[in-house]
């Protein structure tokens, strides 16, 4: 069994869409330990973050953060422990407003083949 920390997805969204930001490989658990949020914009801005283990569902169902704001040009660190080991699953991030925040996921994957 392998163990690699390292930065797991990042993703600056030019819609107001929702968008897979990580969904781990084949034989590959995916420990997600911090999420970064930066908005580089002049205004405040919200922010949703999903996680569905098993597919693609944005909505309530699988919100971790709904509408959050996020004032202009500051950073949120979210110090997490979600666990994924589905390659169907998804972490999910949507902007309230196009390209104001990015969000970088870090953590770690392990090799279970």
């Amino acid at each position: 069994m392998a163990f690699q920390e390292k930065q797991l997805g990042q993703h600056r969204e030019n819609s107001t869409n929702a968008v897979s930001v990580y969904s781990p490989a084949n034989s590959v658990t995916g420990i997600i330990r911090n999420i970064t949020l930066c908005n580089t914009s002049t205004s405040s801005a919200t922010f949703r973050i999903f996680l569905d283990n098993d597919g693609t569902t944005y909505n309530e169902t699988t919100a971790k953060y709904y509408d959050t704001a996020l004032a202009a040009k500051t950073t949120l660190q979210l110090g997490v422990f979600w666990a994924m080991n589905n390659p169907a699953g998804n972490l999910a991030f949507q902007n309230g407003t196009a390209n104001a925040i990015t969000i970088t996921a870090d953590g770690a994957e392990i090799d279970i083949s």
